[in-house]
């Protein structure tokens, strides 16, 4: 079986990045293709790996410019990606990782985060939903032609494999496959991760700065109750915004190491996630620290997360309903009326841990390669 790694690029850290990086530890011999390759902006565990860019991945190493000339040169660069002479193809991917060239009787198995997201939900996007006249037209002629290429690319897929159960609608909508979708729910890599005697007094949010991350909302929810502390960890646009509108009870802190940030993990009274995602790792990353979670009780934490409701001890989490300020206020005072179990927490990490996810990948992709050629 001779098997190829594709992921989309590799120019950021993130939840995708993370799954090629376990992909490579189920499949540590396999090269892994992807649209553009920068070293030292991605996770450095990449470099011990044989990592091919295509031709655009010379030219554009950055997320800016990445998006700007994504249509068409991207496209294009990703076409020209020829992986005819592999038996297997696990692509990791969001949009163009479907758009390299396989032969024909290739097993093609796809870990779709979710639907290329400007093509299929074009309407999260403020820029198209403020986009007037002729830059409207224009923007709809692009998202039309997307989403053909997109579609005609996912159809080479013979297995679809997703995060949570959330995204499985998603991808049955947009791409009609012909057997059923399969999660296989991302890693958390619990060894990062440990369980500390000592307990701070803070709370803590680790987050990218951007408005769908909710962010306002935690400072909006922690400048109302001044006697408790907040420590806010990550960067992002909104970032002059948070500090500003933040009172003396909040700090923040970016650029810490892995080590910093399993103790700032491990010592925090709860992680808070204010948002809706389709999946999140952080919240099992709180729980691989023995915490609890705060959590907006939508989405992918309902994959991960066992809310509290009668028994604390089997508990990891506890959720509130909407993202207002009230219903955030509240949940941490319920919070604070509930004695959590540390090591039950830490167990219930484990089962999401990354040789488990290892585990399931080889046997899913082994299960079908054998079908395929038996």
């Amino acid at each position: 079986m001779k098997i190829a790694l594709v992921q989309d690029e590799l120019v950021r850290k993130g939840g995708a990045e993370q799954v090629a990086l376990s992909f490579l530890a189920a499949f540590p011999d396999a090269p892994i293709y992807t649209l553009s390759y920068n070293k030292d902006q991605t996770y450095p565990e990449f470099r011990k790996f044989r990592v091919i860019p295509s031709w655009f991945g010379k030219i554009i190493k950055d997320d800016i410019n990445l998006k700007r000339f994504f249509y068409p040169f991207a496209i294009w660069a990703m076409e020209s990606l020829d992986l005819s002479e592999y038996d297997v193809i696990l692509q990791s991917t969001t949009h163009c990782s479907k758009y390299i060239k396989v032969r024909k009787d290739a097993l093609v198995i796809t870990y779709c985060h979710t639907p290329f997201r400007l093509v299929w939900r074009p309407n999260s996007y403020e820029e198209f939903q403020n986009a007037k006249g002729l830059k409207s037209y224009l923007f709809k002629i692009l998202i039309s032609k997307l989403k053909e290429i997109d579609y005609k690319s996912a159809q080479r897929t013979d297995f679809f494999i997703t995060n949570s159960k959330e995204v499985v609608p998603r991808i049955v909508d947009a791409y009609h496959p012909s057997k059923s979708v399969m999660v296989i729910n991302p890693p958390v890599k619990c060894k990062d991760f440990y369980v500390s005697k000592f307990l701070g007094d803070y709370y803590i949010v680790v987050s990218r700065f951007e408005p769908y991350k909710k962010v306002d909302l935690v400072i909006d929810a922690f400048n109302e109750m001044p006697d408790k502390k907040l420590l806010v960890v990550g960067k992002g646009s909104m970032k002059g915004h948070l500090q500003k509108i933040a009172k003396s009870n909040i700090t923040f802190k970016e650029g810490l190491s892995s080590k910093e940030l399993a103790k700032v993990f491990s010592e925090c009274q709860a992680l808070i996630f204010p948002q809706h995602e389709d999946y999140g790792i952080t919240p099992l990353e709180a729980n691989a620290s023995g915490r609890p979670v705060i959590a907006y009780g939508v989405g992918g934490v309902l994959d991960t997360m066992i809310p509290h409701q009668d028994t604390e001890s089997k508990a990891t989490a506890i959720f509130f309903e909407s993202q207002s300020v009230d219903s955030l206020v509240d949940a941490v005072i319920r919070f604070e009326k509930i004695t959590f179990d540390p090591l039950f927490i830490r167990a219930h990490a484990e089962k999401f841990d990354e040789p488990v996810f290892v585990n399931k990948i080889q046997s899913f992709v082994k299960e079908k390669f054998e079908m395929n050629y038996e």
